[in-house]
């Protein structure tokens, strides 16, 4: 049974963001190059955060329920404004990159569009995330114990996995939007990124209600989702035409740098 759990919350966790990597972007060594800079960016993010979070415990240095609370809210808002601060510093750099790459191609247009930066930096920032996020509950689900013998809510795993889906996609669509609202200045689409964030992160204070957690976790990815597919170019259209299996283009391989 443990097994079972263990192999199934990482297929659900991990399912869709293997899918979009084998699909999009393994066959591209330069994707793969900002795939693993994207995750690297946000490995650094959470070591400054855990920085912080180390110091505010130590200084408070009290087993105060109400303050330990604060602390643990304070430590969701500055890792959520810390990671988007990094996202923002790895645009630019990306930017840099991008001109540099331009210079050097034999072709008029950069090799890789911002579009496809922001995507393939997204799913950078949702994989690393969903794995720091799972890693030790995977861990714990191989035993021995059971979940729920001493009352607790059974569904601790399955809940564990699905939102840890939710980050990595939504990842993805932050990255899409964000980008896109740099490039655009469009300032309110970066408060409302950074928003959804940290209403996202703000949603699991409400577990052991998993159910209003992930519903309202769920809701949210939609919208975002919604939003980053207008913004990457996408159209009923095309969405009907991919469905129906009527366009060659597959997902990013064809698309031409903007």
């Amino acid at each position: 049974m443990t097994a079972a759990v263990f192999f199934g919350c990482t297929c659900i966790a991990f399912g869709p963001a293997l899918a979009l990597y084998v699909f999009t972007i393994a066959s591209d060594p330069l994707r793969i190059i900002f795939l693993i800079a994207g995750a690297f960016f946000w490995l650094v993010s959470l070591l400054l955060s855990s920085l912080i979070w180390f110091v505010a415990v130590t200084l408070s240095s009290t087993k105060d329920e109400s303050v330990q609370k604060g602390l643990l809210i304070f430590g969701v808002l500055c890792s959520v404004l810390i990671q988007e601060v990094f996202r923002f510093a790895y645009y630019r750099l990306l930017k840099k990159a991008n001109k540099g790459l331009m210079t050097i191609s034999q072709e008029e247009t950069s090799p890789i569009s911002i579009r496809q930066l922001a995507y393939v930096s997204g799913l950078g920032f949702g994989i690393m995330s969903g794995v720091f996020s799972l890693v030790n509950i995977l861990s714990d689900s191989l035993g021995p114990g059971i979940v729920g013998i001493h009352g607790d809510p059974p569904q601790f795993f399955l809940a564990s996995a699905f939102m840890t889906l939710v980050m990595v996609l939504l990842h993805v669509f932050w990255g899409v939007v964000f980008f896109d609202a740099c490039e655009t200045k469009n300032w309110w689409a970066l408060i409302v990124v950074v928003v959804s964030h940290l209403l996202v992160s703000g949603l699991t204070f409400l577990n052991p209600y998993y159910k209003a957690s992930l519903a309202a976790s769920y809701v949210i990815m939609l919208f975002m989702g919604t939003w980053a597919f207008f913004t990457a170019g996408g159209s009923c259209r095309n969405l009907k035409r991919c469905l129906l299996c009527r366009d060659k283009d597959f997902l990013l391989s064809n698309q031409r740098a903007r």
